[in-house]
C-alpha cells in the first residue's frame, strides 16, 4: 500500500469536507484574584511556583469596591489575554470570579482558595455567617468613612495574624497587616448576579482553621459547586496560598491540565 498517497488523499478529503483540525490548545494563563485585607503580593509564592512550571501568570489588583464592578474589571483583564484562562480567587475574590462576564469557552477552570462561591442572590456576608466559626467581626478596626458615605473596612493590625494568617511567620504577618487593602463594607452585602461555577469546572482548597470563612461553609460551597477536587489543608489559616503555596500551586496546575 502507498501510505504517502493515502495520507495525501486523507488530508485532501478532510480539507474539502469542511472539518477543521485544531492544533493543540495552548497552556492557559492563570489569573490570580486576591480578596479583602490582602493584595497581589499574597500570591507571590504561588506565582513563583507556577512560573517555574512555564505557566503565564497575572496577579490582578482587585479594586475591592463592589462585586459587580470588581467582576467587570477582572472580566476585562481576561478578555485582554490571548488564549484560555484559569481564574483563581481568594476569599472575596471567589465571589468576583464567580461573577465574571466572559465567553464560557475562554475560562477553562475556576479555583477557589479559601474563597466564596456564591449562588445568585447570595452575599459573602450571609455565607460567612451561615455556619458558626467566623471571628472576623470582632477583629475589625474602626471603619474609615468615605466621602460618598460608605465605609472601608480593615482588620486591626494587632489582631491580624491570629485572625487572618496564624500559620504565617510573625514578621511576614506584620508586613501583611501593614499593607492590607481595605474592602468597601457595601461589597460584603452585595448580592451575586452570576454563578459561573455552574458552567465551568471548579476546584477548591482551604484551611481547616480558617477564621474568616468557616471550614464548614467552604466545604458546603465546594460540594454545591460539584468541585472536581477539594483539598483541605489541616491547620492552615485563611491565607493558605501564602502559607502553603506548593499545595495551592499543585491544584492550579491540575485545573490547568498540567
Amino acid at each position: 500500500m502507498n501510505f504517502k498517497k493515502l495520507a495525501i488523499t486523507t488530508a485532501i478529503a478532510v480539507a474539502t469536507s469542511g472539518v477543521q483540525v485544531n492544533a493543540a490548545e495552548p497552556a492557559p494563563t492563570v489569573v490570580l484574584v486576591h480578596g479583602a485585607f490582602a493584595d497581589s503580593s499574597s500570591w507571590n509564592g504561588v506565582a513563583e511556583k507556577l512560573s517555574a512550571k512555564g505557566l503565564k501568570v497575572v496577579a490582578a489588583a482587585n479594586p475591592l469596591r463592589s462585586v459587580a464592578d470588581d467582576a467587570q474589571y477582572v472580566s476585562r483583564i481576561v478578555q485582554s489575554i490571548e488564549g484560555p484562562v484559569v481564574l483563581v480567587g481568594h476569599s472575596y475574590g471567589g465571589a468576583v470570579i464567580s461573577n465574571v462576564n466572559v465567553d464560557g469557552r475562554k475560562v477553562k477552570a475556576l479555583v477557589y482558595v479559601g474563597a466564596f462561591a456564591p449562588e445568585i442572590g447570595e452575599t459573602v456576608l450571609e455565607l460567612s455567617n451561615r455556619f458558626p466559626g467566623s471571628t472576623l467581626g470582632g477583629a475589625l478596626a474602626p471603619p474609615v468613612t468615605l466621602s460618598g458615605g460608605g465605609k472601608d473596612l480593615y482588620i486591626d493590625q494587632a489582631k491580624f495574624r491570629v485572625q487572618f494568617a496564624a500559620d504565617v511567620s510573625e514578621t511576614e504577618a506584620r508586613v501583611m497587616a501593614i499593607g492590607q487593602r481595605p474592602i468597601a463594607e457595601a461589597a460584603l452585602g452585595e448580592a451575586s448576579q452570576r454563578a459561573v461555577w455552574k458552567q465551568v469546572p471548579s476546584y477548591f482548597i482551604y484551611g481547616s482553621l480558617d477564621k474568616n470563612i468557616p471550614a464548614a461553609a467552604l466545604g458546603f460551597m465546594a460540594e454545591r459547586a460539584n468541585s472536581r477536587k477539594t483539598v483541605v489543608v489541616e491547620g492552615a489559616s485563611h491565607v493558605v496560598m501564602t502559607s502553603q503555596p506548593q499545595k495551592v500551586a499543585q491544584l492550579i496546575e491540575l485545573a490547568a491540565g498540567m
